[in-house]
């Protein structure tokens, strides 16, 4: 904290995708630093690029080697690389991935020694950002591992509406039933039913959980998934939390089920995913839960398409942004509140009741 304010890491993502034009866009923001401190992971030269090209020559930062050195009044660059490094817009280039894993190991680096608070990531591209020190499918599995929570962390997606919990994430498609397990299940159904509490400030989640085959299984006649792992966990968890189902995939989201819900527990990537960014493409957030850290993301990718044409939507971002603050605030709420039982009535919940 500083200034009472709770300080921001942001780590820059893919230079030459549209994260760079997200974050400045949001920095434009007055009322930013009223509420927080945040901190770009980057350098001077290639934020200066991006000012002059979006142009934001308006935009006053602070840049500093030293994290104990920051500005609460405005925006903040961590200096963490100083050459001068060729940007090309709209391409994967080896470039791009380097320098969005040295912006992204400082700034988990510096969530580790408390020097931030939260941890908001631009995009990457998953193909250049691979090295023998980042071997992972994307961020989750990345920090996951950095900050050694392999076991607890997983993706869920979050926007007003709707909260998307995935019990596989980045595996290929044939992979997945294999993973189905009822050990990690349970153990995704637990998660979720303790992040929605803590980090949410929802006192008695309803979680729904989708099925894995189509018209979740027909009863074994399209797979036995759901009869012989998904029924058993959700009647054996019964007495411990509010779980339902499971659920069709395409009839729960089609009649807008999940809106009776406070998070959807889907059982692979894209079943999750593709209504979620069909519903809340705009404001989506992607949080990994189960960090020491607090770490969000926008839902979107590089989207080198629309790079270095000014017309990329931040909304997502300072979503994300606004969001990590947000779930900071909450976990402490929680952790006090539980720390003493008499402060635990002021928790707030905005559970869905029927």
């Amino acid at each position: 904290m500083l200034d009472n304010k709770i300080v921001v890491g942001i780590s820059q993502g893919d230079m030459n995708g549209i994260g760079l034009e997200v974050v400045l866009k949001t920095f434009m923001e007055p009322e930013l630093c009223d509420i927080c401190v945040p901190v770009l992971f980057s350098s001077q030269k290639t934020v200066g690029f991006y000012r002059k090209v979006m142009g934001m020559e308006e935009l006053n930062f602070n840049a500093t080697r030293d994290l104990k050195q920051l500005n609460s009044k405005k925006p903040n660059v961590f200096v963490c690389y100083e050459e001068e490094v060729q940007i090309e817009m709209g391409n994967s280039t080896p470039n791009g991935g380097k320098y969005a894993r040295i912006s992204l190991q400082k700034a988990c680096e510096a969530a580790k020694q408390g020097l931030i608070d939260v941890l908001v990531t631009a995009p990457i591209d998953k193909n250049n950002i691979q090295a023998e020190d980042f071997k992972y499918p994307g961020h989750s599995e990345y920090l996951a591992s950095f900050f050694g929570f392999e076991k607890g962390a997983m993706m869920l997606m979050c926007s007003d509406d709707l909260k998307v919990g995935l019990v596989t994430g980045h595996v290929p498609v044939q992979n997945i039933s294999a993973l189905i397990t009822a050990e990690r299940l349970t153990d995704k159904l637990i998660h979720l039913n303790k992040t929605l509490k803590s980090d949410f400030a929802i006192q008695k989640p309803k979680i729904a959980v989708l099925g894995l085959n189509p018209h979740a299984g027909d009863k074994g006649t399209l797979g036995n998934e759901e009869e012989n792992v998904i029924k058993p966990v959700i009647a054996k968890l019964k007495d411990q939390m509010q779980v339902y189902g499971p659920y069709p995939a395409d009839g729960f989201f089609g009649a807008e089920t999940y809106k009776k819900f406070d998070a959807v527990l889907a059982m692979y990537h894209d079943q999750g995913l593709i209504p979620f960014k069909t519903i809340s493409f705009n404001d989506g957030v992607n949080f990994t839960t189960g960090l020491p850290v607090v770490r969000t993301s926008p839902d979107h990718g590089t989207a080198y398409d629309l790079a270095g044409k000014n017309l990329a939507d931040a909304g997502s971002f300072r979503k994300a942004l606004y969001m990590a603050i947000d779930i900071h605030r909450n976990r402490k709420m929680y952790k006090d509140g539980t720390a003493n039982p008499l402060q635990i009535r002021a928790v707030k919940s905005d559970s869905r009741e029927n």
